[in-house]
């Protein structure tokens, strides 16, 4: 039997709903006061251009405040940090989103550090990260944190399971792996120089990748019943959006798998917006 769709789309949709609610109750205990989040962009990004006009749109209908700081794209760096601290010390400004990429020669490493990690909506300063690391309450990545919710919607219990993070990045496969062993699971990271992944794998209840490598995952490294959350996105020369999972025949032995697109991407921006929330209502003691 085919694996069970974990549809983001349908997900979002529940979760903005639910978030409009949220919101809206904030809006009448705060006499009007909406939550606002600041995104900082240097110009010169297509495909940043692309999404922070994603971010305005759900804004608009989650009746989030937006405020958008764009830089050119030969701005220094002690102008993209002053643009981050003004934020950051701003009391209307809820949340911070520092939109990345950012060209060279700027530094991403310093410009976050500009972070009141209070306002990280991002969940990529430094502190937020160690709270996550040691398992305490943070300001969490979006990616990561919105598959672990889709996980939950579909009663994926991940107590005692085996999961395995292919992929250590800063913004989703490390932080994902926190956010593993918080729920119970016992989490092996798989990367490039990792011997014998494909045996690894077979041994897991639960795959997530997010390398950016069409293909990378197929049928013949994973067992059958397996759950698989596809981080990849990867676009093929004739125009075509896959995950780094061999979806057509990876569905037919998993229990589970998130479909590419419709799968975990959907899901992340709310959960920019759900951290926008959450960071209103501790910064006003709600």
């Amino acid at each position: 039997m085919p694996a069970i769709l974990l549809d983001g789309r349908a997900f979002a949709r529940e979760l903005r709903e639910e978030l409009q609610r949220d919101v809206a109750q904030f809006v009448q205990q705060t006499g009007g006061l909406r939550p606002q989040i600041g995104v900082v962009q240097v110009q010169g990004d297509a495909a940043a251009e692309k999404y922070v006009r994603t971010i305005r749109k759900l804004c608009d209908s989650m009746g989030v405040a937006f405020r958008l700081e764009r830089l050119p794209v030969d701005v220094s760096q002690s102008r993209l940090d002053a643009t981050i601290d003004r934020l950051s010390r701003d009391t209307t400004v809820h949340g911070v989103l520092i939109e990345m990429p950012l060209p060279r020669p700027l530094s991403a490493e310093k410009a976050i550090l500009q972070l009141d990690h209070r306002k990280d909506v991002d969940g990529i300063h430094p502190f937020n990260a160690g709270l996550l690391a040691q398992g305490r309450p943070a300001l969490v990545p979006n990616t990561p944190a919105g598959a672990l919710a889709l996980l939950r919607r579909y009663d994926i219990d991940l107590t005692g399971r085996h999961v395995a993070m292919v992929g250590h990045s800063a913004v989703v496969g490390r932080p994902l792996a926190a956010l593993l062993l918080a729920a119970d699971a016992t989490v092996t990271v798989c990367h490039e120089h990792t011997r014998n992944m494909a045996a690894l794998l077979r041994e897991c209840d639960v795959v997530a990748v997010a390398v950016g490598k069409a293909g990378l995952i197929t049928a013949d490294m994973l067992c059958t019943g397996v759950v698989v959350v596809d981080f990849g996105i990867n676009v093929l020369p004739d125009g075509q959006v896959v995950g780094d999972v061999d979806f057509a025949a990876v569905v037919e032995i998993a229990r589970a798998i998130t479909p590419v697109p419709g799968g975990t991407g959907p899901v992340t921006n709310v959960m920019l917006l759900r951290n926008v929330f959450l960071s209103a209502q501790r910064q006003m003691a709600l």
